[in-house]
């Protein structure tokens, strides 16, 4: 009997995977490909989007030719990808002409805040966000005026340009779709909300030239058929969507007051609103309304809160320093102890996004002594993730003005028992982890792709299949976790007052 499946792709900033996913809501014959990711000089993050595509299609083309041996048939793809990386490439040879900028990239950071003082109360008001820390369109312009082969591309009428999701479908499809979808939109700066269009003033007082804007289409949308030159299967894709909206659908968070956590490269809080923008847009600068998601022309809304570098300083306390012998190490050692013994890690390697935006704050571990231990060390690492989180919970609902239900966690980090009980503790939400959390983008992008009656009828019958998971309950005394929290908002503090002097 043949199974019915959806190929979905997982492009994220530190690796690029795919799987095919089963009606059960299965992940199947998942592969991996690491991505490099380099910071030549301080504020600049880059990639090569070349190499992004080809292990993306090295993962494609191996999960395709075991669905094959195992007789599931793919019947459409569905792509999550990184947000706000942009790429510039020649749409004649097909090769990206410069480094991408990644979404951590800061380099403009200046440049944008000298603008806010025109720009930031439109934009909050029209597209959620003020002019921020990093633009993929004041990137591109900079390289049209000071790169000779970008200018040259772009006067030959060659010139491609758009985030992850844009490079991707146009090199995977046969009609080599030149898309921007919803989700992705929202995350490059400049879609107004409420109308799903750009918001073409601000991209022009940026200096990018209108007429190199992909077309805007919904999330889930008809956006191409597969190459089968490239891929081996010619089908359609039907959803292509920013990554953590991806693994909000796919860890069941699909109504307004429910909440997604995923830890990745950095960690990430959404609370979905439902069809109703928040109430106080702007309060703070790092708390960004968003497109959930688009589909059948409804939109729905969500707010978000990230730490740009959780997962990668866990990755960089363990392999650049060499503290510890893994992440999993960090964990067992941290389940061991009750506190921290004072120690206090701020994971901000490359700035702190609240209660401010500040690019210049750097990562601190304070109040060691000859007492301390390692595994106290251990606890102070994941303690400063997880203060991260219950900061981004707290500037969401606050935005959003309401009150958080209920907070699902995915990705690697939520594998830690401690990890996911201090979140608990120090939100005072539940947190829900569902079996095979670690592949939310990858189910949720399917469950979009296939909720219109290819593999399921509705999307809650979709995230129907997630079952109940496992719950973590709030354990801590009030006091204790208020002063824990004062203790963090006070650090917190004292770094910014740092930077400003």
């Amino acid at each position: 009997m043949t199974i019915p499946a959806i190929l979905s792709i997982d492009e994220g900033t530190t690796g690029t995977r795919a799987a095919w996913v089963t009606a059960d809501g299965g992940v199947h014959s998942l592969e991996y490909r690491h991505l490099t990711v380099t910071s030549p000089r301080a504020g600049v993050v880059e990639q090569d989007a070349n190499e992004i595509l080809s292990k993306t299609l090295d993962a494609c083309r191996a999960v395709v030719a075991r669905a094959t041996e195992a007789g599931v048939q793919i019947q459409a793809v569905a792509i999550a990808t990184q947000r706000s990386t942009a790429v510039l490439w020649d749409t004649r040879s097909g090769r990206a002409l410069v480094p991408a900028m990644v979404w951590q990239d800061s380099r403009y950071a200046e440049e944008l805040a000298a603008l806010g003082s025109l720009w930031n109360e439109r934009l909050v008001a029209a597209v959620g966000r003020p002019t921020g820390v990093r633009s993929p369109y004041l990137w591109a312009a900079h390289h049209l005026r000071e790169t000779p082969e970008v200018a040259a591309a772009h006067r030959e009428g060659r010139l491609g340009f758009g985030t992850v999701e844009t490079w991707l479908l146009w090199n995977l499809t046969i009609e080599h779709s030149y898309l921007a979808t919803a989700t992705n939109a929202t995350s490059a700066g400049a879609y107004v909300l409420a109308e799903h269009a750009y918001e073409t003033a601000w991209i022009q007082a940026l200096g990018f030239p209108l007429d190199l804007l992909p077309e805007l289409r919904q999330d889930v949308d008809a956006l191409g058929h597969t190459d089968a030159a490239k891929l081996g299967i010619s089908v359609p894709i039907l959803a292509a969507m920013g990554d953590q909206h991806a693994g909000t659908v796919g860890l069941g968070c699909i109504n307004a007051g429910q909440a997604m956590c995923v830890h990745g490269t950095g960690s990430f809080v959404d609370l979905i609103t439902g069809d109703v923008l928040p109430q106080k847009p702007g309060l703070y600068p790092g708390t960004l309304t968003l497109t959930g998601w688009r589909r059948q022309h409804r939109t729905v809304y969500a707010v978000e809160t990230f730490t740009a570098t959780t997962g990668s300083a866990l990755d960089w306390v363990c392999e650049t320093l060499g503290w510890f012998s893994s992440a999993k190490k960090v964990s067992e050692l941290a389940g061991t102890v009750d506190g921290s013994g004072g120690i206090v890690f701020v994971p901000s390697l490359t700035g702190i996004r609240t209660p401010v935006v500040e690019p210049k704050a750097r990562a601190s571990l304070t109040g060691l002594s000859l007492s301390s231990t390692r595994a106290e060390v251990a606890y102070a690492v994941l303690e400063g993730i997880a203060q991260s989180v219950a900061s981004s919970t707290e500037a969401n609902a606050e935005v959003a003005g309401i009150e958080v239900s209920e907070i699902v966690v995915g990705g690697g980090m939520s594998g830690s028992d401690p990890l996911i009980q201090m979140q608990a503790d120090l939100t005072e939400i539940p947190m829900r982890r569902l079996p095979g959390s670690e592949a939310a983008s990858l189910r949720g992008a399917a469950f979009m792709a296939g909720a219109d009656g290819l593999l399921w009828e509705s999307l809650p019958e979709a995230v129907s299949v997630l079952g109940e998971g496992e719950i973590f309950y709030p354990r801590l005394s009030e006091d204790r976790r208020l002063g824990r929290r004062a203790e963090w908002v006070t650090r917190i503090s004292a770094e910014l007052e740092m930077v400003r002097n």
